[in-house]
């Protein structure tokens, strides 16, 4: 347990662990895990829900302005509802992508993850999380690891979830254009803050650098 509130902001490219990690230590110091991409897919449903098009960029601006997003006990509530297991569900796999890329959602979503950082114990993690979304959080770590480990950890996971037809090369050449899109997007590029701490796990568990970066936190 801590005895304030802090910010843990976590940033790093495709299959470093950032969101294995960053759960993980929200568990182990007891605050909340915000799952950013969790946002985006909870005001999906909510568009779909009111029959909103979700091409339709000024109707789903519209629709966040009417809508809170909050994690309690690491679940997402929308408009004060659990929907841990909706928001998951085939049709946002669907259009979530629709509604992240309004440029005026992400503006809107940033100002919600910056509230939620102001009023509680907090891990983030993302692309642009230490850099745009918390730039004054307590602590920021950048974690990577090389292109071949990433590619491999992502090429194992998919085999676990039945992908037929999939090639190591293949996921490895879909990580690399990855990282050069992330790197080079116009709007909060992947960027290695100046103050974050640097954490390679490629040759590291997740228990190992999950303890690494508690022992950050806590000054040891």
């Amino acid at each position: 347990m801590l005895d304030k509130n802090i910010t843990i902001a976590i940033d790093g490219p495709a299959g470093a662990g950032k969101s294995t990690i960053a759960k993980k230590i929200a568990e182990d110091l007891s605050v909340e895990y915000v799952d950013t991409g969790a946002m985006y897919r909870a005001l999906t449903l909510k568009v779909l829900r009111l029959g909103v098009n979700p091409l339709s960029a000024n109707d789903v601006i519209n629709v966040l302005k009417n809508t809170s997003i909050d994690f309690k006990g690491n679940h997402i509530y929308l408009d004060d509802i659990q929907v841990d297991e909706k928001i998951r569900d085939t049709i946002i796999n669907k259009n979530v992508s629709f509604v992240a890329q309004i440029k005026e959602v992400r503006e809107g979503m940033v100002k919600i993850q910056q509230e939620l950082a102001r009023t509680k114990s907090i891990v983030m993690d993302g692309r642009d999380i230490g850099t745009v979304v918390l730039p004054n959080a307590d602590f920021k770590f950048f974690l990577t690891a090389s292109v071949e480990e990433r590619a491999n950890r992502r090429y194992k996971e998919l085999l676990e979830k039945g992908e037929k037809g999939i090639s190591y090369e293949q996921v490895k050449f879909d990580i690399e254009n990855r990282d050069r899109i992330d790197s080079t997007r116009e709007i909060a590029p992947l960027v290695e803050s100046k103050d974050a701490h640097r954490i390679d796990t490629t040759n590291k568990t997740i228990d190992q650098s999950v303890e690494e970066v508690i022992s950050i936190v806590r000054g040891r």
